[in-house]
């Protein structure tokens, strides 16, 4: 026992002098950048107006950065966390006076004046000396591991009992990231090494995504899923996390009962799914049991959620999704980083679209105005807050965390999933994976993580750009209405768009065209959801039959079925059920299987009716849905949005994403096709342990009972 003792004092003893030590050099780092700084900025002085020695301007700075030091770590968090009452645009707008009026304070209590510096300089000043202390210490701090772990839990700001974390610790966690819209074959590409150079030059560079390609055969296994016929993450995402997407047709639709227009990503929307996702499964999602939601359009059932949309419009003391901002705000380098990173960023997205204008590139969409900034948040700032609080719930020891990294899919959209202005995000998000693989060695608990995707993307031109008129320009001319000259395109990133919107408390954007009252005096609502169209009469009530809509617009369904750009339409028959029409009248019949001439279908594959009868079945499924055409031989489809890498309906890559897992899990059964997102949910429930009691809505066992669900408006 005495040795023991000795041994733990030994061992306290280094831990301390280790601390004390990186304190010094990160206070050493500081001084040397004031004096630099000092040296280079006219507005910024460190000694007296007469003058003064080496040495006494070498305190003078070692003070300042101690001050400056002392008063970032004390003072910081609190205002902070104090700034998380008001929008997140007015906290980036105030950190920088935040962090300079500290800096300005530092030096005032300087003796003799010797500290003065003007007020923007301040600004720039303290961002530079944050950064450079904040470098010095993860430096020094990686060197030693319990050091490293310490700086990291700090970083998420999670304080558990020791007691607490160990018995929350029994067994292995799980950490399943989605790779938001990395199709399989994306990936598979990402992973091998690549041909660079000619002649002489020629030889391989490593893969894109070092980290899984390592991974991937070794520790991991990989295996492709089919998506449903809604190719988007509202649909697979509540899907899998919980366990039904039943009457989501669309990232985009009219609902006639309640003469709203849902979009996924809108966080009223995602909160009215997610409850109704929650009564018919029948518990409260995949994270339900100590979980964590982050960066999710839906929270899974999790209590700790950070960037979570179907909480962001929700108030009070128990709306965490704001959290993640704290989490890793209260570090003011983390900001200096995070907002150097998103101006880089910014400049990075104007130079690439001016490059693909230098070049001529085709196809292309516009990418200016806000856009640059709304890629920027969501491949910067959604990144970093997401990625801390990935490492935090890791740090305290959480047995399922579920996170979206959103960049490529944001990128993809503009400049093609194939495009090379993605090969530097593909890079960017293994970084990612080898943190968050590098901190779970440093956990309380053994960590699998999982890698999954939502759907994928399929590139081609835009249906606008392709055939000159836009899908509601087509659906106008067939029921004889007046045709607008010009197209109306859809708005820029409007996925990140939304997030961003959230992220600020701003409200929500009304959706074109608009409120149903809108759609009756100018005809049918047409919505786009990738190359998914979705036409609705509002002044029908129900779901308008074939047989109603030949009668009040009998050169409808012809127009569309017959256009060059239009792969299916689907439809219900008074006589038949559900019907897809396609070119040369051509019909399959889903009920029956009876099909005439050419079936639509098959172009798009052997999953493709039972994708489209399902959703058929939906309550909400519009009058008629649009598919686009597909080129089995490209791969290329027309989107109705504005974008040319896209998904949201059937053909291609959109429907087919990946599911990674380590060797250890029980493997999905062998030879069989994962279809669907319900059936990636009920695997990783068997990855997770849980066991549901069946639908009925019986809380499962270690859930809380009476979820906090806002109720649907459909079921009263």
């Amino acid at each position: 026992m005495p040795e023991r003792d000795h041994q733990d004092r030994r061992r306290r003893l280094r831990t301390v002098g280790g601390a004390v030590l990186r304190v010094i050099a990160v206070w050493a780092v500081g001084t040397v950048t004031m004096l630099i700084l000092a040296g280079a900025l006219p507005d910024f002085r460190l000694q007296s107006e007469d003058g003064d020695s080496a040495t006494t301007i070498a305190i003078t700075a070692a003070a300042g950065a101690g001050v400056f030091g002392l008063l970032s770590a004390v003072v910081w968090p609190v205002v902070v966390r104090a700034l998380l009452l008001v929008p997140a645009y007015v906290l980036g707008l105030l950190a920088f006076f935040i962090n300079g009026t500290l800096l300005w304070v530092a030096l005032s209590l300087i003796p003799a004046g010797r500290g003065q510096v003007e007020p923007e300089t301040a600004v720039v000043v303290a961002a530079v000396m944050s950064a450079a202390s904040s470098a010095a210490s993860t430096a020094l701090a990686v060197r030693d591991d319990g050091a490293y772990r310490r700086r990291l839990a700090r970083l998420a700001y999670r304080r558990m009992d020791r007691e607490e974390l160990a018995k929350a610790c029994d067994g292995p966690g799980t950490v399943i990231l989605q790779l938001d819209g990395i199709g399989h074959d994306v990936l598979l590409a990402a992973l091998q090494p690549r041909e660079c150079g000619t002649g002489v030059k020629r030889g391989t560079v490593p893969p894109l995504m070092e980290t899984v390609a390592g991974w991937h055969g070794d520790t991991h296994r990989l295996a492709e899923w089919r998506t449903d016929w809604s190719s988007q993450t509202g649909a697979s995402q509540l899907g899998i996390l919980h366990g039904c997407n039943a009457d989501v047709p669309a990232f985009r639709w009219h609902e006639k009962e309640s003469g709203q227009v849902m979009v996924c990503n809108r966080p009223t929307s995602a909160a009215e799914l997610q409850a109704r996702a929650a009564r018919r499964a029948g518990h409260t999602g995949l994270l339900g049991r100590d979980g964590a939601s982050r960066g999710n359009l839906f929270t899974g059932g999790a209590r700790e959620v950070a960037l979570v949309l179907s909480v962001a419009a929700r108030r009070g003391r128990d709306n965490r999704s704001r959290a993640g901002y704290f989490a890793y705000f209260s570090d003011p380098a983390n900001f200096s980083r995070t907002f150097a990173s998103f101006v880089a960023e910014v400049f990075r997205e104007v130079g690439q679209s001016l490059m693909t204008r230098v070049r001529r590139e085709k196809p292309r969409v516009g990418r200016g105005g806000l856009y640059p900034f709304i890629r920027a948040f969501a491949t910067v700032v959604q990144r970093d807050v997401v990625v801390a609080a990935v490492l935090g719930d890791m740090l305290a020891g959480r047995s399922a965390v579920y996170a979206d990294l959103v960049a490529y899919d944001e990128v993809a959209h503009y400049a093609g999933p194939y495009h090379r202005n993605t090969h530097q995000v593909l890079r960017r998000i293994d970084a990612q994976i080898r943190m968050i693989a590098k901190v779970a060695e440093y956990a309380p608990r053994e960590y699998r993580i999982v890698l999954l995707s939502d759907h994928g993307q399929s590139a081609g031109p835009t249906f606008a750009d392709h055939y000159g008129l836009t899908l509601q320009d087509l659906v106008r001319a067939g029921c004889g209405l007046p045709v607008s000259r010009k197209a109306r395109k859809s708005k820029s990133g409007a996925e990140a768009r939304a997030a961003a919107r959230a992220a600020l408390r701003r409200p929500e954007e009304a959706e074109e065209p608009g409120s149903a009252e809108r759609g009756r005096a100018a005809g049918p609502i047409v919505l786009g959801s990738g190359n998914l169209g979705l036409i609705s009469f509002p002044d029908v009530p129900g779901q308008v039959s074939r047989e109603e809509l030949d009668r009040r617009h009998p050169a409808l369904l012809r127009t569309l079925a017959e256009h060059a750009g239009v792969g299916f339409l689907l439809v219900r028959s008074e006589e038949y059920g559900p019907v897809v029409l396609g070119r040369n009248c051509s019909e399959h019949h889903l009920e029956s299987g009876k099909v005439i001439g050419d079936d639509p279908l098959a172009p798009f594959g052997p999953g493709a009716v039972d994708a489209v009868r399902r959703t058929a079945g939906f309550t909400n499924t519009p009058d008629i849905m649009v598919n686009s055409a597909y080129d089995e031989k490209t791969g290329m489809i027309h989107a109705f949005e504005d974008q040319v890498g896209s998904h949201g309906g059937l053909g291609g890559d959109q429907s087919r994403p990946f599911l990674c897992w380590p060797r250890e899990l029980t493997p999905p059964s062998e030879g069989e096709e994962i279809v669907g997102a319900e059936q990636v949910h009920a695997i990783l429930e068997g990855w997770l342990g849980l066991e549901r009691p069946g639908l009925g809505g019986e809380p499962v066992e270690g859930e809380p009972e009476g979820a906090d669900y806002p109720r649907s408006t459909a079921a009263r």
